[in-house]
């Protein structure tokens, strides 16, 4: 402590010395902390401070500083504006009770200012999300979301990490929706980090959330694998070439390439097909339907279904799966390209109107009993669940949502089995 106060420039060795007499002792620490902490949070020394349960030697310590009597009592009451003009007049500490806590204690923050300075730094840190969500507010409830959580500052130990996070977020997001990509390409093109968007990575959690509202979803998801992949899905990413399926049925095929001899087979033996994304990627396929009608159906009973009944004879039928996979998006961008036709069925919940305007979004189709009219004839002839979840409006058909929220009952597909078999013999 005598170093470091001997070299402070000014100041006399015997002043120095009846500083740290007076005020560097144990017995007056407490009334160094008490004016340290004000100075930390930006208060004036001026006024008065109150140690309670004073000791006999912190009470003499006191008297020895101000040079009287400090008064009788359990407490001990000092004016810091007295300590103040003691210690300059005397001259061991010229620039006052804040020169002797600098002294003596060393440099001190405000910490007002520091905690200013950080909320700043923050704000900038989230800044660029504000400017995307002008120019994309789909994104609105994710930016909620961000700040409710205080997500962002969990995931990054600072302001610059965050700038940095949010910087590589943006390159994600910009890219998103995608017309297919993988998800160690996305990563590696955004960030130069192919495992960037690996699972518990901080950009895949941020990334995801977004994904979550762009495919029309709660930012937070149930936490499995699947959900994830789905989600990816959603926004045109997939995990790889051959993890991303498509399952169809009497797609007519040909003989030109390898994925349409694969559907030929299928279609000649009646049975389901499997194609990977990799399948409808590597060479422009013969899906052999032209402008014909392709059949969409939400769940595989409804395909496995339709090839025991008709084999052979069931027309071109697409299984979505629940959420399209990238694959599932690609067949039907193919179909599509060479002049398909298409109609859809879904469940009859919030979730199937969800799938089918995100359907619609990418490829025109007509209802395939799928509109109110037809939930209406599906609720005389069965019994379904109860309709649970956040109601969605249907753009094919502007009666169905509030038909099926008047009634509140949810219609699966496998109870209308029978009528959608019988149009596809038909």
């Amino acid at each position: 402590m005598s170093g470091r106060l001997g070299e402070m420039g000014g100041d006399r060795p015997e002043d120095v010395g009846r500083l740290q007499r007076l005020l560097g002792g144990e017995h007056t620490a407490w009334l160094l902390d008490r004016a340290r902490h004000r100075m930390e949070h930006g208060r004036p020394l001026t006024g008065s401070v109150t140690l309670t349960n004073a000791s006999g030697d912190q009470r003499r310590a006191v008297e020895r500083l101000l040079g009287r009597r400090a008064g009788t009592g359990v407490s001990l009451t000092v004016s810091l504006d007295e300590v103040d003009t003691v210690l300059r007049t005397s001259g061991a500490a010229p620039d006052g009770l804040g020169g002797a806590v600098r002294l003596l204690l060393g440099e001190v923050g405000d910490r007002v200012a520091l905690a200013a300075a950080d909320a700043a730094a923050w704000a900038d840190a989230h800044a660029p999300l504000d400017a995307l969500v002008v120019r994309r507010p789909e994104l609105a409830t994710w930016r909620s979301w961000l700040d409710a959580t205080g997500m962002l500052r969990r995931l990054a130990t600072s302001p610059d990490a965050a700038a940095a996070l949010v910087a590589d977020l943006l390159r994600v997001l910009e890219a998103l929706p995608s017309a297919g990509v993988a998800l160690g390409r996305l990563a590696a093109a955004s960030t130069g980090d192919a495992h960037a968007l690996d699972d518990a990575r901080p950009l895949a959690t941020l990334s995801l959330a977004a994904a979550r509202v762009l495919r029309g979803a709660p930012p937070v998801g149930d936490g499995s694998a699947a959900e994830r992949r789905a989600t990816w899905a959603a926004v045109g990413v997939h995990r790889d070439e051959l993890s991303s399926v498509v399952l169809c049925l009497g797609l007519p095929g040909g003989v030109t390439t390898t994925t349409g001899r694969i559907l030929a087979v299928a279609r000649d033996a009646g049975e389901p097909c499997v194609l990977t994304l990799r399948q409808l990627g590597r060479d422009q396929v013969d899906l052999g339907v032209g402008d014909g009608l392709v059949w969409m159906c939400e769940n595989p009973i409804v395909l496995a279904s339709a090839a025991d009944e008709l084999a052979d004879r069931c027309p071109p039928l697409v299984c979505v799966n629940g959420q399209p996979s990238v694959a599932v998006v690609r067949l039907l961008d193919l179909l599509a390209a060479g002049g398909a036709r298409f109609a859809y069925h879904g469940d009859f919940d919030w979730g199937g109107i969800r799938i089918g305007n995100g359907l619609r979004e990418r490829i025109p189709w007509r209802p395939w009993r799928f509109d109110a009219r037809a939930y209406q004839a599906a609720l005389a002839s069965v019994t379904g669940g109860e309709l649970a979840g956040r109601p969605v409006e249907a753009s094919w058909d502007a009666d169905l949502s509030p038909t099926m929220e008047g009634h509140g009952i949810r219609v699966d597909e496998e109870l209308v089995l029978a009528d959608l078999i019988g149009d596809l013999t038909a």
